[in-house]
């Protein structure tokens, strides 16, 4: 029986190298993030609230890419910590709208540091160029897949 050499065999499926990607950006992320204080949940949640102040829980959790239920216990737990405050809505006093406390955006920057140079070191093989085009492709990626998930489930 013969065996494949490696320029036979298929290239490998983008979906895969994807979630390659993401498991091990999870993993370093997820020890990073944990010697401030937080979990990567908790951080993704700071860095929402941090480009846009004001969100519910709910539309926290849609950015953030858990369930409601787990962003309340994130909120929550932010919260307490004195990481974020919320104030009613104006227009609804149910809805009630985070944002970041001073603590927040310290603990939030010092984060930021360190994920930077993560991405760095992820992206050092990279010149300039194939970054941006990377950068570009995935959003294009990411907003081809929300239109299909819309079809798919229009929920």
């Amino acid at each position: 029986m013969a065996v494949e050499s490696e320029t036979e065999r298929a290239p490998a499926r983008i979906t895969y190298l994807v979630k390659q990607v993401e498991r091990g950006v999870r993993s370093v992320l997820d020890q990073t993030v944990r010697d401030f204080g937080l979990t990567t949940p908790q951080y993704a949640a700071l860095s929402v609230l941090a480009r846009r102040s004001g969100l519910s829980s709910a539309q926290l959790a849609r950015r953030a890419f858990v369930t409601p239920q787990a962003m309340n216990q994130i909120v929550a737990q932010l919260e307490a910590a004195e990481l974020i405050t919320r104030e009613p809505d104006p227009a609804n006093w149910r809805i009630l709208r985070a944002s970041l406390t001073r603590e927040g955006e310290r603990r939030l920057a010092a984060c930021e540091a360190e994920v930077d140079q993560i991405e760095g070191r992820m992206l050092n093989a990279l010149d300039p160029e194939a970054v941006e085009l990377l950068r570009g492709s995935l959003q294009a990626c990411a907003l081809a897949l929300r239109g299909l998930a819309e079809s798919v489930d229009p929920a």
